[in-house]
């Protein structure tokens, strides 16, 4: 019982770590308090927290440096994602067959995981949800994987797609208009079920977009998009209206 309790906390905790770290609560260069601070202040053992600060510098949210403590990491290549690209699209451009294989789909509310991992507040996790995740190939190799959230109220012909068939993304792109897009990206090194998934050795370089798009205050989806690094890069354009 007291390990379940001391996983849970963890979860939590990280969980709002690391959304504090997303929505600029905690903006690049905080400092953060020490991890002794934080144990006593959330109610956990030092060792919990150093778990949550292990956790934080994997993922690339924060860095550990000795003698100053542990700083919020500068974001990575994120004002270079300017556009909402066809994963099929991005294959084909390559010269290479594109495949689509969906793991697993369900209704459902969303837990702590999903929460932390696709970027929801408590709201949005509480309704029932379309979770999906799939692998898009890029000729029989991993290209991407993709775990994404369809928010059923405001798209419920999502509820009747076959999406072993249909692209989630694809489907979205040419069935819903969107008004707003963010995008996050950052580096981190795979691990898990999402390094089999990949087909990578744990730690491998491995670039993740988070990707939210909404109809005015209305969220329609919420995808995590995670690309092996060797075989995946990042370009834009720019005209001079941007400055230099």
């Amino acid at each position: 019982m007291a390990r379940e309790k001391s996983e849970t906390l963890h979860g939590r905790i990280l969980n709002e770590f690391s959304r504090k770290i997303i929505d600029g609560t905690w903006p690049p260069g905080f400092l953060l308090p020490k991890e002794t601070e934080l144990a006593e202040q959330y109610g956990v053992s030092r060792m919990t927290m150093n778990k949550v600060m292990i956790r934080l510098a994997s993922e690339g949210y924060v860095i550990r440096r000795k003698r100053i403590g542990t700083v919020v990491a500068q974001p990575r290549a994120e004002s270079a994602v300017l556009a909402i690209n066809n994963i099929a699209e991005e294959v084909a451009a390559l010269g290479r067959r594109y495949k689509w294989s969906l793991q697993s789909c369900e209704s459902r509310a969303g837990n702590a995981q999903d929460r932390r991992l696709l970027s929801l507040n408590e709201d949005e996790a509480q309704d029932k949800s379309l979770f999906l995740q799939g692998l898009h190939y890029s000729n029989d190799e991993p290209f991407c994987l993709e775990t994404r959230v369809i928010n059923t109220t405001l798209v419920p012909d999502a509820m009747s797609v076959d999406f072993n068939k249909e692209v989630p993304g694809s489907w979205l792109l040419k069935t819903i208009p969107w008004t707003k897009a963010r995008h996050h990206v950052r580096a981190l090194n795979v691990s898990g079920r999402d390094a089999t998934l990949l087909e990578l050795p744990v730690g491998a370089a491995c670039l993740e977009m988070l990707r939210r798009t909404q109809i005015d205050a209305h969220w329609v989806t919420c995808a995590r998009l995670l690309y092996p690094g060797e075989a995946h890069q990042l370009i834009a354009e720019f005209d001079g209206k941007f400055g230099v």
